[in-house]
């Protein structure tokens, strides 16, 4: 993965964004290995996807998560499959294709399972 340090991408607070394989960081950003690791996810994806298809899901599903409680962005399912799996280096040698689909239908990791009593 190539990596380019701009001042102008990614957009304000964003540390870094991954634009067909090349990572933007701002200049003071530190690249620790979970932020690599969770961008190398993100390739992964866009690949099995070639690359468009990735953009228009990943737009689709934040438009249709938006208006829900929540952060839209965490809920994306490509986002949720890179953060619960940053930390884990061997993942992308373990990891299945399309494994980012176990991520639709689940519940959001932050919320709580129970139903809320009215």
């Amino acid at each position: 993965m190539k990596i380019v340090r701009s001042r102008y991408l990614p957009l304000r607070g964003f540390d870094a964004i991954n634009l067909c394989g090349v990572l933007f960081v701002h200049q003071g950003v530190y690249l620790s290995g979970e932020l690599i690791n969770h961008e190398r996810i993100h390739t992964a994806q866009m690949r099995e996807l070639c690359f468009v298809m990735f953009y228009v899901l990943y737009l689709v599903e934040w438009l249709v998560r938006l208006p829900r409680r929540g952060n839209a962005y965490r809920s994306i399912s490509f986002e949720r499959e890179a953060y619960d799996n940053q930390r884990n280096a061997n993942y992308l040698s373990q990891r299945r294709h399309f494994a980012w689909r176990h991520y639709l239908g689940s519940k959001h990791p932050n919320r709580n399972n129970k139903k809320r009593k009215i």
